[in-house]
C-alpha cells in the first residue's frame, strides 16, 4: 500500500472512489453525488491544494481509497473531509492505515487539533476513528432533509 498525489490521476477518480465506497446504499449517491462531483472538480481545478490536503491510497497499482482534510481553520484545527475505502477492500484495516497517514501529514501542518464528524449509524467509521485515538466530543441531531437518519458524532484529537 502506498499513497499518491491526487494530481497523478484523472479527473473523476475522487467521485468514482466515493461512489464505490458508499455503494452499499444508493441513497448516499442520491444525496451526496453532486457534492462528490463538486469536490472532485475543485481538487482537479486546484491541484496544489489537492496534493497538499489529500491523497489517494493505492494497493497493487489500483486506487482503493482517498483521504482529504480542510485546513482553513488552522492553527486552531484541521477537519478531516472525505475519507473512504472502496467496497471490495473494506474490512481489511486499510481505512485505519490510510487515516494514520493523513494524521501524520496533518501533524506536520501546525494544527492544534484534528476534528471529524460521522453519522452515528456508521459504526465501522466510528470504530476506526476511535481506534486511532479520536475521542467523542459531542453529538448533534441530524436536521438534514435527506433520507438518512441518525445523529452526528463529533470527534477530536489534540495534537502535541
Amino acid at each position: 500500500m502506498h499513497f499518491r498525489k491526487v494530481s497523478g490521476f484523472n479527473r473523476g477518480i475522487l467521485f468514482e472512489l466515493l461512489s464505490d465506497a458508499y455503494s452499499f446504499d444508493s441513497r448516499w449517491q442520491e444525496c451526496c453525488g453532486a457534492d462528490w462531483k463538486e469536490f472532485d472538480d475543485f481538487f482537479f481545478d486546484n491541484p496544489r491544494i489537492a496534493d497538499r490536503y489529500g491523497f489517494i491510497t493505492v494497493l497493487n497499482g489500483k486506487p482503493v481509497g482517498l483521504a482529504s482534510w480542510d485546513p482553513r481553520k488552522m492553527p486552531e484545527y484541521v477537519e478531516i473531509g472525505h475519507n473512504c475505502i472502496i467496497s471490495s477492500h473494506k474490512g481489511n484495516g486499510y481505512g485505519a492505515v490510510q487515516l494514520r497517514e493523513a494524521l501524520r501529514r496533518i501533524a506536520g501542518q501546525d494544527a492544534g487539533k484534528i476534528v471529524v464528524t460521522t453519522n452515528a449509524r456508521m459504526l465501522p467509521a466510528r470504530r476506526m476513528y476511535e481506534s486511532v485515538g479520536f475521542n467523542v466530543c459531542g453529538t448533534r441531531g441530524n436536521e438534514s432533509r435527506t433520507a438518512f437518519s441518525g445523529d452526528y458524532v463529533d470527534y477530536e484529537m489534540m495534537l502535541p
